[in-house]
């Protein structure tokens, strides 16, 4: 009955902070874009690169308001939520542009405003438009979203589904000291402080290893253990799973009455808030994936994220809201799943790596018993650090990228020094998806992926810098806002 009377509270406190929104929106449109991924993917350079680009009048072909010139104006405004910190846009910019580095990851929620005067296309709305949309963008870590399907799990179902992921496939060997502790202090016993820390410690030591480059793995809940912030050390991330539990309920001042009610507080304080104040609020969304990272590590990596993605996409509350719903509810009604990082394969591979990301998005879709509607799936660069060219190698010629890799990068026993520019062949991703899911007999492909520096950018005569060289960013654009833009 208690989860019940959240579940009003939290819906009625949604449909008051949507009605203000709309409210709001009637004086001032506005579209609220939620950017996240999961490590590495990009977000923070996505929105720099987005917001760079409408600023200084990027090539934006696909992105048909600003290339039929029906946009006038774009500038940055301040964002509608003060309490919410600001992105940090002219310094990941500096980064990208001045210093050439890539800027921090996200490490918590932010958000940033930018308004676009336009004039419609249609002769009928420009009757009854003002000709303006502010594009609130809401940045938050990837780890944060897979973290609400916790709100659907007591804790006995959370134990279970972590100690089944736990003791599959590579993660074994990262689990056992945490596993061999869990399994030792009895879940029935008497509580002790010092237990509860070491189970945690071991605990996230173990999702620290999964989430090492070198596996690449996903699928790593609670988000916050990761990324603590200002509740490191209190209770509420000082809980763990915990392996075979008994049937029935945990007896007053066990480690099993301990973990469940920490649990369940973690999820009170730090989960349903995030959703409620913030992801319930969303219109679109983009999800940023680093697809070519799990290639290279393997089928396993592969599976996890896409059970990463079947966890993400339950969570969206899809599907078009009517006119009076939307005055109460929001409906996330266009979700993208982009691929990043196209820049570091030759043009010829970026169908592929479309095709890789929808095959992983359809699985995952079908394991949820999601429709499609409103999803799309594409490859994209949010800055472009390579440029193509060919080679001539034992008589053939080979399609090879150009850039400069980061400091410390080594290629073929070569170490370089962040300033060397040099031309490597990726390899080849294969047609059929399948061979990399190791659902067919097929090798694996060689596959050669380096991290490279952001492009340096040359000054126009007026002694303005270009905008940031993107692929495919546009198309990303047009399919999240050009119809609030039409």
């Amino acid at each position: 009955m208690a989860s019940i009377l959240t579940s009003f509270k939290d819906d009625a406190l949604i449909a008051l902070d949507t009605l203000a929104d709309r409210a709001s929106g009637l004086v001032n449109p506005s579209v609220r874009l939620g950017v996240t991924g999961l490590s590495r993917a990009g977000k923070t350079v996505f929105i720099s690169s987005l917001v760079h680009n409408l600023l200084n009048g990027g090539r934006l072909p696909l992105f048909e308001p600003v290339r039929s010139g029906r946009v006038s104006k774009i500038r940055l405004e301040p964002q509608p939520d003060d309490a919410v910190p600001r992105f940090q846009y002219e310094e990941h910019v500096s980064a990208l542009v001045r210093d050439r580095t890539w800027p921090d990851s996200t490490r918590a929620i932010s958000q940033l405003r930018i308004t676009l005067d336009y004039e419609s296309a249609s002769g009928w709305n420009r009757m009854f438009s003002p000709g303006r949309l502010s594009i609130d963008i809401v940045d938050y870590p990837g780890e944060w979203l897979l973290d609400l399907p916790l709100l659907s799990q007591d804790f006995r179902q959370f134990s279970e589904a972590t100690v089944q992921r736990a003791r599959s496939g590579s993660r074994a060997t990262l689990s056992g000291d945490w596993l061999a502790l869990a399994s030792s202090i009895g879940a029935a016993t008497t509580a002790d402080e010092g237990d509860a820390r070491r189970l945690a410690t071991s605990f996230t030591a173990y999702l620290k290893a999964c989430k090492e480059d070198h596996r690449s793995l996903s699928t790593l809940p609670p988000g916050r253990f990761l990324m603590p912030g200002d509740l490191e050390g209190s209770p509420a991330l000082t809980f763990s799973p915990l392996t075979d539990l008994p049937e029935g309920r945990p007896p007053k001042g066990s480690p099993w009455a301990m973990m469940e009610r920490r649990y369940e507080a973690y999820k009170t304080h730090v989960v349903t808030p995030f959703f409620r104040e913030h992801f319930a609020r969303l219109d679109r969304q983009i999800v940023l994936i680093d697809a070519l990272q799990a290639i290279n590590r393997g089928p396993e990596a592969l599976r996890d994220l896409e059970q990463a993605l079947a966890d993400v996409l339950a969570c969206f509350r899809q599907g078009t809201n009517s006119w009076m719903s939307s005055f109460l509810t929001r409906r996330i009604d266009r979700v993208l799943i982009a691929a990043t990082k196209a820049d570091h394969l030759h043009h010829e591979s970026h169908d592929r790596l479309e095709r890789i990301a929808a095959r992983l998005v359809a699985r995952a879709t079908e394991r949820i018993g999601m429709s499609g509607a409103g999803l799309d799936v594409m490859a994209l660069a949010s800055v472009r650090a390579t440029r193509e060219a060919t080679v001539n190698h034992d008589g053939h010629v080979l399609p090879v990228i150009v850039g400069t890799p980061i400091a410390g990068e080594r290629i073929n026993g070569e170490i370089f020094d962040g300033e060397k520019k040099t031309a490597i062949f990726p390899g080849d991703l294969p047609e059929n998806p399948n061979v990399l899911l190791k659902e067919t007999d097929h090798p694996l492909p060689e596959l050669n992926f380096v991290r490279f520096r952001p492009p340096h950018l040359e000054e126009t005569r007026g002694g303005l810098k270009l905008s940031v060289p993107h692929i495919r960013l546009d198309r990303a654009m047009q399919f999240l806002l050009g119809d609030r833009l039409a």
